[in-house]
């Protein structure tokens, strides 16, 4: 899987990822002479970063860390790399100084702690060779203020008895409008259907998948529907329930997008 990126400090770098979910403090965050991550908010506690690629979202805390990426870099015990979602000055100018490749608008979610990374700050891109990308499409069917969900049955190839909206594998050379159509049609059977909305893919990690979700609004002017073998039930929900329910990865993420709620 590549992800784009922003170059930050040019230069490449590969190696495991550590990855902290929160802002990190470089100075008093991380041991430099150790190179171990000391910050107690961050689940990699006591990994070193030497030679991994150091994953977080921003760097927080006082201008003094940059020099701390600086002697990590004297002591032999700086990340190969670093990746951000945002980057800001402190450890901009950490990786400058001490000659780090570095990009940033990565979304950190979709990176685990041992996942194989090269980065090239030299293209903009993050290179993640065991993980996939699958883009599938997800509608949300609305009715009178209600949405569907349809229960996923134990004859699907994932996500058996968890509940989603009407979804299904883009085709190859399908744009996601007719994919989307085709879903409708194939799992609910079509019907007359009137599309609202369409927002910017959704991504979410699962294991070593990271799905691409195309979401789609639709209303339709009835209730009625035929659902086939990929689905066991249906029911027409308030939006504000559907967290009540197991339901596949980042669906209520998307309900709240698509709706604005």
């Amino acid at each position: 899987m590549l992800i784009r990126a922003r170059t930050i400090k040019s230069g490449s770098g590969s190696g495991k990822a550590v990855v902290c979910s929160c802002p990190l403090s470089l100075l008093g965050g991380i041991d430099t002479a150790t190179g171990k991550i000391q910050d107690g908010e961050c689940e990699s506690k006591g990994l070193s970063v030497a030679g991994r690629v150091l994953c977080f979202p921003f760097g927080k805390g006082s201008t003094v860390g940059s020099y701390a990426l600086y002697q990590l870099k004297l002591n032999k015990k700086a990340p190969s790399a670093i990746i951000n979602e945002s980057a800001e000055p402190i450890i901009a100018t950490g990786a400058i100084i001490s000659d780090i490749p570095m990009v940033d608008g990565v979304d950190i979610s979709l990176l685990r702690t041992g996942d194989s990374l090269f980065v090239n700050a030299e293209d903009g891109s993050v290179d993640l060779p065991d993980v996939v990308e699958r883009h599938v499409v997800t509608n949300i069917v609305r009715n009178k203020g209600r949405i569907l969900l349809l229960l996923r049955s134990s004859r699907v190839g994932s996500y058996r008895g968890l509940w989603a909206g009407v979804s299904g594998f883009i085709e190859p050379g399908e744009s996601e409008d007719a994919a989307a159509r085709r879903e409708m049609g194939e799992e609910i059977g079509g019907g007359k259907v009137k599309l609202l909305r369409k927002i910017e893919p959704q991504r979410f990690r699962d294991s070593d998948t990271v799905w691409c979700v195309h979401p789609f609004l639709f209303e339709m002017p009835e209730r009625t529907i035929r659902i086939d073998w990929e689905h066991e039930a249906f029911e027409w929900v308030a939006p504000k329930d559907v967290s009540r329910y197991p339901t596949v990865p980042g669906l209520q993420q998307v309900v709240y997008k698509l709706l604005g709620e």
